[in-house]
């Protein structure tokens, strides 16, 4: 029932009285208002349901749209209505709904839009439409307006829309040769002359910004015809097509002889009751008796087990995919017509239309999947074209190796998009049939070109063919889609155009080796290699490959070289670079790498251009004077050069990357890269071919050969010329020993019209023959008909068993005898239940026969029955799979034990006394709860610095830790060192990082810490907490990485690639860390302003004493109330706990030994140093007293807290 609104606006437009339209005053506004209308409909597409039942656009729309042309508003509101009312039903449901109520709408707006382009099937309405567009494209552009434009662009979509509209095959039931709906459409806009307007918008270069809609509107008019015979019409009928008639009658009359002949030799009219009982002898039934036949003999050939039985439903997801593409034959005169209009477009239009939808392809201006029309109308016209009469030159665009090119890129991109996507699966599959047709018209037209008399035409084919052979890509294409054909999304039809396209381009392969002689091709190989996950390890004391000794042996002959050239002040510095311009990182962090290489330079003997590389990097880095002062003596730069050669110098990766690297688990030593080597060698066609002897290849081949009598003669031509090609070619006719293929050759040969396929008949002959001829000599190859096989089991089928054992394709391997095998036996008994060894390995000890691999002599135990399975020899070694409560127990101790050293798995996996994998361990503290992550289990690095007289270049760098199995050794005794590296790093950095201005990003981080810990104590839980810098001056702080890496020094984790934004905070820090961390940032901005306070004052003034003494004792006052504090809090806790019940007395007595060890750890860390030798040696370094104190005071303060 229609809605009252709709109705009143749909009665407002006016009426048709005869054949006059008379349009009401409100006309205008009630098209608005269905256009409202449509634009507020609900999901079930309501209004539009409505206004098909009210046939509004065949009763009002069309007549004013024809009638009342002049009124220019109201026919553009009229315009916009109908291409609102025209479009596709996919385009308003998204797809083809699925439940059953939206696909019952889905249905019924498809209906209507089927009797809309009947409506349209007119010449009046096309005539208006192709009139008014005449007149919008003989304005200027400096005429046109945008109205205009907007009123072109939808005459086109009108058009686009009634062209898209399937036909309804039930409904219509046209046969070939007469005119169906879509005809009279086509022929209604060739009366109008609006094909000749979409030439003209084809062909103009003013116009090329309607390209893709002419290119869409094209596609559409033709989607029903095939090139070939389009090309064909109104010259009479080829010899071809005569014979092709005629062998297709032939069959037809054998197949009816052959009935005739068999009804002829079935018994009379006698009741069937009559017919006697059979028993056939060889054929069980039920039981162990034989099967008895209650028929007449003349119905024994079509006896089968199945007779009876309910079919098996095949499941809607495991279902062939359906033929979607229909060809047919339109009118005479509708062929006619698009056969010139074929013509003209490649005359004129072709190569210019072609060339501007690819450029917008490529600058992206085009709206998505829009490639499959460009793909299509490729394919078409170059078959019309070259089925026509063969001109090159009008398909001239899309004939180059950039055409290749791209729609191999495209078809690979569809591939992987329908292995990926599987929800839309069938439609990738679609549009890669689409570029598989476009390729197979490419390699087409080229073939064709080998033939033509031009010479020209003939060397662009050898250079096509050249191009397209050499790239490893284009011949391994066709192996890719054969080994992931799945006939569930891609049709018939597909797997057709593929065995055709691959036999055409095999077929034009084979011919150019044949004529070049010797062919070079690309080979890429991935190739997988292990890469050492340690970092770098190229500092001095562990990978340098010269000692100190050889360093100082080496300098006297570099100071000679340096003398002579010290004092050429004109030593030329132009031609040395000290910095790399093409890196990433930026040239005031290419100080290290520039100190590297005036190193290398002098272990390298090349003392002079050392001195150039030194004094350049001085003049690009002047500050610090870390490359020596601007006015240095000539043996000052001699001295510094020296410390530089001896200097361990850090040659490492950059930040970057090594900040990378700390994402990743550094316990896994090894990883597996993959390289692509690019080579080439040369080619050999019978090992390409080796390529498709695959068990996967041969089951769609045989897909397609069991439909040969639907297949074109042509098709089944392609099948078997790739079978005969493995078959003979290769020698492997054992390849195609398999079960399903012989019943094909059975059903084939019994055929009565088998005498038309005289190819089909003489290959299974072939192969049946060559299958008895083995079976003579080798029984068991009745048994291998039931399973497919691969080139290997072929080989062992013709030339025995065993072959392959040994490894060897040379010689045969000698097979077991009586004697081995008992000696085997024995042994294998003997050994079995010997604990603590390998019982294949001592069975290969005292194997007294000829020598035997691991894998026969597991292989031959399993033959003989003395092992179930191969998988009960698999070595043992730490795969310890179950844990046992006591292990568990001391899995427990030590992770507690440890949980604070370094490498907390390293030594756990030390001091376990069942020894198991990394693995194993990892995920058995993962599953006792006693870590949350396994990052918690990742090696702590701390980093060293180095005192040298480049102390401040190795400030900025992260020098990495040796991590080899050396220093394994050393890691318990590292572990119980304090890991104070990290905090000094940090404070030098925090120092650093004030200097240049970033004091108060360094203020905001240090807040986000204490405000990070606040929370985690009040909460009694942590999370990791994101970093967001919300003013300009911390986003540049966050960029800087300087500021970064203080960020990973600190623990603060960087953002995950693709997931996250900001750097977070890690929830494994807790309160304690997180306010060290601050204070250690603190202190650094302490210490900067104190060492700018002593730089300002005179030395000997007095008043530095009594500030020092005042700040003293206020410090140590604040320490007296934080411990009290502390001591209090703890004393609070132990009466709660006793309150519970909770405390032991032993817990109770020792309590306040534990207060004393929670606090004495950093203390001992820097009482056992050697930091009253430091304050005293202090002012002889310049370092002011007061730092080692001021470090005392917080750490103290950190613990307490």
């Amino acid at each position: 029932m229609m809605n009252c609104e709709l109705l009143a606006t749909c009665s407002a437009l006016g009426y048709l009285e005869g054949d006059t339209y008379h349009k009401e005053p409100d006309c205008l506004e009630s098209v608005k208002d269905l256009i409202r209308y449509l634009r507020h409909e609900d999901e079930t597409r309501d209004v539009r349901q409505q206004l098909g039942s009210a046939q509004i656009l065949q009763s009002d729309l069309l007549p004013i749209l024809t009638q009342h042309r002049q009124d220019k508003p109201l026919f553009d509101a009229v315009i916009r209505l109908m291409v609102n009312l025209t479009q596709p039903a996919l385009l308003c449901f998204g797809s083809v709904p699925k439940e059953p109520s939206f696909r019952h709408h889905f249905l019924q707006v498809l209906a209507y839009l089927q009797a809309y382009k009947e409506a349209f099937a007119s010449e009046k309405a096309f005539g208006v439409l192709s009139e008014t567009l005449y007149e919008l494209l003989q304005l200027g552009w400096e005429e046109r307006q945008e109205e205009d434009n907007l009123l072109i662009e939808r005459i086109l979509l009108l058009v686009r829309n009634v062209l898209h509209v399937p036909a309804d095959l039930e409904q219509e039931k046209r046969i070939d040769d007469d005119a169906s709906v879509h005809d009279r459409l086509l022929w209604a806009i060739h009366l109008s002359g609006l094909d000749d307007l979409l030439l003209f918008l084809a062909s103009s270069p003013a116009e090329q910004q309607w390209s893709l809609h002419v290119l869409e509107i094209i596609s559409l008019m033709f989607r029903d015809q095939n090139p070939e015979q389009l090309a064909g019409v109104g010259q009479g009928r080829l010899a071809q097509e005569r014979r092709t008639d005629v062998a297709e009658l032939e069959v037809l009359r054998q197949r009816e002889m052959a009935e005739k002949k068999t009804r002829a030799l079935q018994r009379g009219n006698r009741h069937s009751r009559f017919g006697g009982s059979y028993i056939i002898q060889g054929l069980k039934s039920i039981g162990e008796r034989d099967l008895v036949f209650h028929k007449g003999l003349h119905n024994l050939q079509n006896y089968t087990s199945d007779l009876g039985k309910q079919p098996r439903r095949v499941p809607k997801r495991r279902q062939a995919a359906r033929e979607l593409s229909i060809q047919r034959r339109s009118a005479l005169n509708v062929r006619l017509f698009l056969r010139d209009f074929c013509s003209e477009f490649l005359e004129n239009c072709y190569n210019r239309l072609m060339g501007s939808v690819k450029d917008h392809l490529l600058r992206e201006k085009a709206q998505q999947h829009d490639e499959t029309y460009y793909m299509w109308a490729l394919a078409f016209f170059m078959a019309f074209n070259r089925a026509a009469s063969f001109r090159p030159g009008l398909v001239s665009e899309t004939l180059s190796v950039r055409t290749f090119h791209f729609i191999e890129q495209n078809l690979t991109n569809y591939y992987e998009m329908m292995l990926t996507d599987r929800k839309e699966a069938v439609s990738w599959a679609r549009r890669m049939h689409l570029a598989l047709k476009a390729y197979q018209e490419l390699l087409a037209t080229v073939n064709e070109m080998d033939v033509c008399p031009d010479e020209a035409v003939r060397e662009s084919s050898r250079i096509i063919k050249n191009n397209i052979f050499y790239v490893m890509e284009y011949r391994e294409l066709f192996l890719a889609l054969f080994r992931k054909f799945d006939e569930r999304c891609q049709p018939r039809s597909f797997l057709r155009d593929l065995v055709e396209t691959t036999h055409l381009f095999l077929k034009m392969l084979e011919r150019f080796c044949r004529t070049r002689g010797n062919l070079m091709v690309q080979n890429k190989r991935k190739k997988r290699k292990k890469k050492k996950k340690a970092l770098d390890q190229s500092v001095a004391s562990g990978n340098a490959p010269y000692s100190p000794e050889e360093l100082e042996a080496m300098w006297p002959s570099l100071a000679e070289q340096l003398q002579c050239r010290a004092q050429d002040s004109e030593l030329s510095l132009d031609s040395v670079v000290p910095f790399d311009a093409a890196s990433e990182v930026p040239v005031e962090e290419q100080r290290a790498e520039a100190m590297v290489r005036i190193q290398d330079c002098l272990l390298a003997g090349q003392a002079p251009q050392a001195l150039s590389l030194l004094r350049s990097a001085r003049e690009v880095w002047p500050e610090r004077d870390v490359f020596g002062a601007q006015d240095i003596s000539p043996e000052e730069e001699i001295q510094l050069l020296k410390q530089i050669l001896l200097a361990p110098l850090p040659r490492q990766q950059g930040l970057e990357e090594q900040g990378a690297e700390e994402e990743d688990e550094e316990e896994e030593e090894e990883e597996e890269l993959e390289v692509v080597q690019v080579s080439e060698r040369e080619f050999n066609f019978l090992d390409y071919l080796k390529r498709f002897a695959n068990s996967t290849v041969l089951r769609a081949y045989l897909l397609l050969l069991r439909s040969y009598k639907q297949n074109s003669a042509h098709t089944n031509h392609c099948v078997v010329k790739m079978l005969h090609r493995l078959a003979h070619d290769l020698k492997m006719e054992a390849l195609l020993f398999q079960l399903s293929l012989f019943y094909l050759f059975n059903r084939l040969l019994s055929d009565p019209a088998a005498g038309a396929y005289k190819e089909l008949v003489t290959f299974a002959k072939y192969i049946l023959g060559k299958f008895f001829a083995l079976a003579a000599v080798n029984q068991k190859a009745f048994v291998e008909l039931l399973f497919w096989k691969n080139t290997a089991v072929v080989r062992e089928m013709t030339e025995g068993y065993g072959t392959l054992d040994g490894g060897s394709s040379s010689r045969r391997l000698p097979g077991w005898s009586p004697e081995e095998e008992a000696q085997l036996r024995e042994l294998y008994l003997a050994h079995k239940d010997v604990e603590g060894q390998d019982v294949v390995d001592t069975i290969l000890a005292h194997l007294k026969t000829a020598p035997r691999t691991r894998r026969q002599v597991i292989h031959h135990l399993v033959r003989l029955g003395l092992a179930d399975s191969v998988k009960d020899f698999q070595r043992k070694g730490t795969q310890i799979v179950l844990w046992t409560e006591d292990q568990e127990l001391e899995l427990q101790r030590l992770f507690e034990e440890f949980q604070d050293s370094d490498d907390v798995l390293g030594n756990i996996m030390k001091n376990i006394t069942a020894k198991r994998s990394r693995a194993r361990i990892v995920d058995k503290l993962l599953a006792l709860g006693l870590v949350a992550e396994r990052r918690e289990l990742y090696k702590k690095r701390r980093k060293k610095l180095a005192p040298s007289s480049l102390e401040d270049l190795e400030e900025e760098e992260n020098v990495p830790e040796k991590d080899n199995e050396e220093d394994e050794e050393k890691e318990g005794s590292e572990a119980e060192q304090p890991q104070g590296g990290s905090v000094i790093s940090a404070e030098y950095l925090g120092q650093s990082l004030h200097q240049e201005g970033f004091s108060a990003p360094l203020l905001w981080l240090q807040n986000c810490l204490i405000r990070a810990a606040d929370d985690r104590e009040e909460a009694g839980c942590s999370q990791a907490v994101p970093l967001v810098p919300l003013t300009e001056e911390n986003e540049e702080a966050m960029e800087n990485e300087q500021f970064q890496q203080l960020l990973r020094k600190l623990g603060v984790r960087p953002p995950a690639s693709g997931q996250e934004t900001f750097w977070r905070i890690p929830a494994k820090l807790n309160p304690t860390q997180l306010r060290r961390m601050s204070a250690s940032l603190s202190q650094a901005e302490e210490e900067e302003k104190l060492q700018l306070g002593l730089e300002s004052k005179v030395p000997g003034e007095p008043g530095l004493e009594e500030e020092h003494q005042q700040e003293e004792e206020h410090q140590q006052e604040e320490e007296h109330q934080k411990e009290h504090r502390a001591h209090a809090l703890r004393t609070l806790m132990l009466a709660r706990k006793k309150e519970a019940g909770l405390v032991s007395p032993e817990e109770e007595g020792t309590s306040g030994g534990k207060e004393q060890l929670i606090m004495a750890p950093k203390k001992r860390q820097l009482l056992d140093s050697d930091e009253e030798q430091e304050e005293d040696k202090a002012p002889e370094l310049g370092v002011p007293g007061i730092r080692k104190k001021k470090r005392f005071q917080i750490e103290d303060d950190d613990e307490s807290d």
